[in-house]
């Protein structure tokens, strides 16, 4: 099948021109297959010249900020080459949107791994021990990118770490006071919200050590190994930025698979069960850094927090008709789930996740 079929948009002599020009295998493009993602970016997977690529680029449609956010991919996986952080290695990358017709983009290393939100194989399928490790090792991979340090990597101007936590609240109340703008929506219906807002407020910790942050760290962004538990790569770094590595930990804690209907964004591995514990993570997480992490049920709850309000964004948009209505009120449903958990951590921090 020729790959136009796959790719109507894109201009595969383009690609093959620029990927001759970095010096990297000659020959034609074959074997091309799109890749599935949790993501609106585009990932197809190839061969040329003996060697396979993952080609990733934005939408054909793009948004205002599609290219910077690939050019902030390139550059975060680029400078985690040399780290134990497991990501997928860059290859080559295309800051140029000239080249493809107003898109930047960039080729990786196929990891050769599986997500476990969407499958399981039968080896891990099978064995609670296998999928308890993996847990484990997926707290293990959050704290190495927590210890990278940042500046020797290179990126010190990728965010804005002074004031991070203290702006995060207001940052996503005005978020959510934008929805109020979409026609047909009610405003948040959501309980709890205040009171979730106003106790991050007052017991948002005083000193953190700002890091390399994944910004959207749970289970259907990570790649395991087929042969075992292994960590294979952490993936879909779009929102990756310099800010308090914690909220990634609280970010897994936040979207933990329970006994609440949270699991379901984990898919099949929450389906098989036998994972460890929060606190078993948190231990776990305690074991490969420095980091203080009495203040986790914190980072939980403002995980918690701003999911939320992320998800009820697309209910939001469904009441104004720009989104299907089974998906808005599918995500309402979880937003709803996620401050529910919040409550939960707030209400009993006295036996919080650190304990």
């Amino acid at each position: 099948m020729h790959y136009g079929e796959f790719m109507p948009d894109m201009d595969f002599s383009a690609i093959a021109e620029w990927m001759n020009e970095q010096g990297l295998p000659d020959g034609p493009i074959v074997e091309v297959e799109p890749l599935k993602g949790g993501t609106q970016n585009l990932m197809y997977r190839f061969r040329r010249g003996g060697e396979a690529y993952v080609f990733r680029r934005p939408p054909m449609h793009l948004r205002a900020k599609s290219n910077e956010v690939l050019r902030r991919e390139m550059r975060v996986l680029g400078a985690l080459e040399s780290t134990p952080v497991p990501a997928p290695r860059l290859i080559a990358g295309c800051a140029d949107d000239s080249i493809l017709g107003g898109a930047v983009f960039y080729l990786m290393e196929p990891i050769d791994g599986f997500n476990p939100a969407t499958m399981l194989p039968a080896l891990h399928a099978g064995d609670p021990a296998i999928r308890h490790q993996m847990g484990l090792n997926a707290a293990t991979g959050i704290a190495a990118l927590g210890a990278v340090d940042y500046e020797a990597a290179g990126l010190t101007d990728f965010g804005k770490p002074d004031g991070f936590l203290e702006r995060q609240v207001g940052r996503w109340m005005s978020e959510l006071e934008s929805y109020n703008a979409l026609d047909g929506y009610a405003g948040p219906q959501i309980p709890g919200l205040e009171k979730v807002a106003a106790w991050l407020e007052a017991n948002r910790p005083a000193d953190w050590q700002p890091g390399i942050m994944h910004g959207d760290c749970h289970l259907a962004n990570l790649m395991f190994a087929y042969d075992g538990p292994a960590l294979a790569a952490i993936v879909d770094w779009e929102m990756c930025t310099i800010g308090d590595p914690l909220l990634d930990l609280g970010w897994l804690l936040a979207t933990w698979p329970g006994s609440d209907a949270i699991g379901v964004l984990a898919g099949s591995i929450s389906l098989a069960g036998g994972l460890p514990s929060p606190a078993e993570l948190v231990a776990h997480y305690a074991e490969h850094s420095d980091r203080d992490l009495s203040a986790i049920d914190w980072y939980a709850v403002l995980a918690c927090f701003k999911l939320g309000i992320v998800l009820e964004g697309t209910h939001a948009r469904a009441c104004a008709g720009k989104a299907p209505v089974a998906t808005g009120d599918f995500l309402h449903s979880l937003a709803l789930g996620l401050f529910g958990r919040a409550q939960k951590l707030i209400g009993d921090t006295h036996v919080g996740l650190h304990h």
